[in-house]
């Protein structure tokens, strides 16, 4: 962990938020200090702030006699959280195509062709990573800041959620075509084809991590 311009609890809670994320730790695993201090090379004092503030965005919990422990997303979770995604991504869809400038039109173009790489690459982090790239740019494009700050404090789950989705076999060919719907309806101001893709995109996600939750047992 390098000191920059974010304090020493960020930068652990990004390790930690990732590890999980993206697989590392399980869900209903416990998390071990002494492990996570070597992992993050901090003392337990960082540790601690870093899985409270996890705790907050809803990844971790403390079990009694356990102590904290990878939160599990169950299916109901999920649909709940996809529901809501639905609901706002959609409507955040449409005010992109009607409000957005014409240079954020092109940052979403760059963020679609950079996602474009990263799902070439079949690497599964560099997806995630590419695809949160994407969505700053989209939510900050549709220019509303209750919409953009409602889905940025779900944001540790859904991309839990993404990286369960994109295990699906296939799923990662479709959810980029779905995305190239979504830049190209933008792009030509369609604002009735922008929330209808995004809608659909957020649906076809559902599907998939549901269905691999539901194999998880």
């Amino acid at each position: 962990i390098q000191r920059k311009t974010t304090t020493l609890r960020e930068q652990v809670g990004d390790v930690l938020r990732k590890a999980i994320t993206h697989g590392r730790f399980q869900p209903g695993e416990r998390l071990i200090e002494r492990e996570l201090c070597e992992l993050t090379r901090v003392s337990r004092t960082s540790v601690r702030e870093a899985l409270r503030h996890l705790e907050s965005e809803g990844l971790v919990v403390n079990v009694p006699n356990k102590g904290p422990t990878v939160a599990t997303v169950g299916v109901d979770d999920a649909q709940n959280i996809y529901e809501m995604r639905e609901a706002l991504e959609g409507q955040a869809g449409r005010l992109f195509a009607q409000r957005a400038s014409a240079r954020e039109i092109t940052a979403l173009i760059d963020a679609k062709d950079n996602l474009e790489r990263g799902f070439a690459s079949k690497n599964l982090e560099a997806i995630l990573n590419a695809t949160t790239d994407f969505y700053e740019v989209f939510l900050h494009g549709c220019g509303n800041e209750l919409i953009r700050n409602a889905i940025r404090s779900l944001n540790a789950r859904i991309v839990y959620l993404r990286a369960t989705s994109m295990s699906q076999p296939g799923r990662s060919a479709g959810s980029f075509q779905e995305m190239h719907r979504i830049v190209d309806a933008i792009a030509r101001r369609d604002a009735d084809a922008a929330e209808a893709a995004c809608k659909e995109h957020v649906r076809n996600a559902c599907a998939a991590a549901l269905d691999v939750l539901r194999k998880r047992g």
